[in-house]
């Protein structure tokens, strides 16, 4: 880990002292003392899987804390956070040592201490459910919680493989985007680095032997354009400060792997970083730069005026030097700073007096804290688990887009948002009155994707009210659950017998008979579970999609075993006469008509493969290959078995198929050209071509092609073999 080699991944009580001695913050000191000693005792002998004592993670973890400026109770946390966890100490002792506050953040810590992503969806939903709503309470919960991710991360060597990419992948599709909300840069980067790392260490591995073979070069040019900013603003601009920075290898990551662009292709690999005083000597600076050096049309972003949502402010800029070199610079005042790289931990800063006591900017880190409360709430409405993941990377992620409404106003929405999430954002009610949008006053369609600089005005109607539909169209958790939310108060008597013709045609299909008298009987427990207080109630939540059919029925149908059947052997479910079902696809579903067949993009399935159907929600049958990755080997040993159907090719298969081809080749000029020629050659419809450089001096060619069927794919192969360098071929 040579990127994070000077990080030190144990810190003990004494240098958790230096760090708050540095700060000269009113800290407790003589609480914090008392709340290591209570911890070290508590803990005792125990160690951690590397051996090392346990009590030096909690120190660690308070180090962390203590760096982003939290509060003397935040630290306390820190200090205590796995003793309820870990030993025998309740909270109500907690709480009778170190005040309510301590132990409302420890209980929230206890809480969301572990969220499996490999294991039942239904306990990842309530583990993800019980750390929003501890955020929700009290902010400081989550800071103490990355500090502790962040930490577990630095030490993670001695973990298990398989473990360590679990936690990667937490960490990338939960707390990275988190950490990023919450504008706590320092940690958002550390956490995707470490985590891509354990997730792709060859390409990390590529891109970080890049940037240390560039090191010396790198810091002579950055000495250079500070000697020359500096010398141009030394006479007119008070105080300015700059430094350097190299931004963070999963940055560059996405942008080389994902986009399929060269390192030298990215303008803002390396960047400096102006500080100053006050907002007009940003712009200052920022004309001494467009000055000195020749700005790159279009890379220009003024996020003093247009913050992020994260409150991130800065001026940004992309130049070249006298040699074309590109290079970014940013802009900024302290207080920006210090928000920049602290985020909402920010605001302890301002409370403790550790930066100005800019009033307006604390009420803006205020405002900030409640805005990401209401976030959160909102990723609270979505009952399945996958949703509430798929909501928090979708409405916290770096992916931001900028609107206009037709008064001026910015609009800040995730990455993808269609005019129904602007419309929602506006005002709930604008939401439910839409009738359509104009975007730059041309009329859209209402699944249009938003724009950085779109201006865009939403049509309404007094009478109109929302669309089912639009629950599959939008992109915001806040958007979904406002559209749910009036479909369950003004819609339910239509939900109630929605629900209930959903159930009864699930039950007849499971082979479960109940008598009219019977069904409320039957959902009594199962609605207290629910909290639903009538089997109205129950049908109701079924018809607005407010419970998953699929995700409880596994459970429904044990606990009709359980009551109505004596010999749960001689339940059988009544036979389903065998229908043979073509679609397009040329695959037959066997004991299903009419229903919608799509093929997986994991494993790509071609005529000839043996395959496998999975029921998906509400996007009908997904094919796999048999050997697919995602597919169990045990099916019946897996959750939701009856989920996965038989299915098979039609004798004849007229239709072309997607195939993903990766080439291994030594790397020369002409070689994509040469692929182009010997495809085109074959009459092959080609959908993507795209190629990488490799260690020793080798080329990844990667294309997606048609072809009819696995023998048609193997001929492909063999022609394209034959081209000059060719070294391996393998199907993706």
């Amino acid at each position: 880990m040579s990127r994070f080699s000077n990080v030190a991944h144990y810190q003990d009580f004494t240098e958790l002292e230096n760090i708050l001695s540095t700060t000269n913050n009113p800290y407790n000191m003589e609480k914090i003392r008392s709340a290591y000693a209570f911890a070290e005792k508590c803990h005792g002998d125990q160690r951690r899987v590397s051996g090392i004592p346990y009590i030096l993670h909690p120190t660690s973890v308070a180090c962390i804390v203590a760096e982003l400026g939290m509060d003397t109770d935040t630290i306390c946390g820190a200090l205590l956070h796995d003793v309820v966890e870990d030993t025998e100490v309740t909270l109500d002792e907690i709480k009778r040592r170190f005040g309510g506050d301590v132990a409302k953040l420890i209980d929230g810590v206890t809480k969301i201490s572990k969220i499996p992503y490999s294991s039942r969806e239904e306990q990842q939903a309530e583990n993800i459910r019980k750390m929003l709503i501890a955020m929700a309470d009290d902010i400081r919960v989550i800071i103490i919680k990355l500090a502790d991710r962040l930490h577990n991360m630095r030490t993670m060597d001695c973990m298990p493989e398989q473990k360590r990419r679990d936690k990667s992948l937490e960490n990338m599709q939960v707390f990275a985007p988190i950490a990023h909300r919450l504008g706590i840069k320092a940690i958002k980067d550390e956490l995707e680095d470490r985590s891509l790392q354990y997730l792709d260490p060859i390409g990390y591995e590529e891109i970080e032997n890049n940037l240390l073979m560039n090191e010396d070069g790198r810091a002579k040019f950055i000495d250079s354009i500070k000697k020359q900013i500096l010398e141009k603003t030394k006479d007119t601009i008070p105080n300015v400060y700059i430094s350097g920075r190299v931004k963070s290898i999963n940055s560059i990551y996405r942008k080389t792997f994902m986009r399929n662009q060269t390192i030298d292709q990215i303008f803002d690999v390396f960047a400096v970083r102006v500080i100053v005083d006050n907002v007009s000597d940003c712009y200052n600076v920022l004309g001494v730069v467009h000055d000195i050096f020749k700005p790159i049309p279009n890379r220009f972003k003024d996020y003093i005026s247009m913050p992020k949502p994260n409150m991130y402010q800065s001026l940004h800029t992309t130049v070249l030097d006298k040699n074309t070199i590109p290079f970014e610079v940013q802009i900024r005042t302290w207080e920006m700073h210090y928000t920049a790289e602290y985020g909402i931990a920010a605001h302890w800063k301002y409370k403790l007096g550790m930066v100005s006591s800019d009033k307006s900017a604390e009420d803006k880190l205020r405002q900030n804290i409640e805005s990401v409360k209401k976030m959160i709430l909102d990723q609270l409405e979505a009952e399945d688990a996958t949703d509430i993941a798929r909501n928090i990377r979708n409405d916290f992620e770096e992916n931001d887009v900028y609107v206009f409404t037709p008064k001026g106003d910015v609009m800040s929405l995730p990455r993808g948002s269609t005019p129904i999430d602007l419309a929602y954002l506006i005002h709930t009610q604008v939401g439910h009155r839409m009738v359509g949008a104009k975007i730059n006053n041309k009329i859209v369609p209402i699944d249009y994707k938003l724009r950085t600089g779109d201006i865009c005005e939403i049509l309404t109607q007094k009478e109109e009210h929302p669309n089912r539909a639009w629950i599959d169209i939008c992109k915001t958790a806040s958007a979904k659950s406002k559209i749910r939310q009036w479909f369950k108060h003004e819609k339910r008597d239509e939900n109630i017998v929605e629900g209930r013709a959903m159930i009864e045609r699930e039950f007849k299909r499971q082979g479960m008979n109940l008598t009219e008298e019977e069904y409320p009987e039957f959902f009594r427990s199962v609605s207290v579970k629910k909290q639903y207080n009538t089997i109205e109630d129950f049908y109701a939540a079924v018809g607005y999609g407010g419970i998953q059919l699929w995700k409880i029925m596994p459970r429904l149908k044990e606990e009709y075993q359980k009551t109505y059947a004596k010999d749960i052997e001689n339940i059988t479910i009544p036979p389903v006469p065998a229908k043979r079902t073509k679609a397009t696809s040329g695959v037959v579903i066997e004991g299903n008509d009419d229903v919608l067949v799509k093929f997986s993009n994991c494993c790509n399935p071609l005529p000839g493969d043996e395959i496998i159907g999975y029921i998906t929600r509400g996007y009908g049958v997904s094919i796999h290959k048999r050997t697919c990755t995602n597919v169990p080997k045990d099916l019946s040993a897996c959750e939701e078995p009856e989920r996965w159907i038989s299915c098979y090719w039609e004798d004849r298969v007229g239709d072309s198929f997607r195939s993903t081809l990766q080439i291994t080749a030594a790397d020369r000029p002409g070689l994509l050209a040469d692929v182009t020629v010997k495809l085109s050659g074959m009459h092959i419809n080609i959908h993507t071509l795209n190629s990488r450089e490799v260690k020793n001096n080798r080329a990844v060619v990667t294309v997606t092609i048609d072809v009819m069927g696995r023998n048609h794919l193997r001929g492909v192969i063999s022609k394209l073999s034959d081209i000059n360098g060719i070294e391996e071929i393998k199907r993706l």
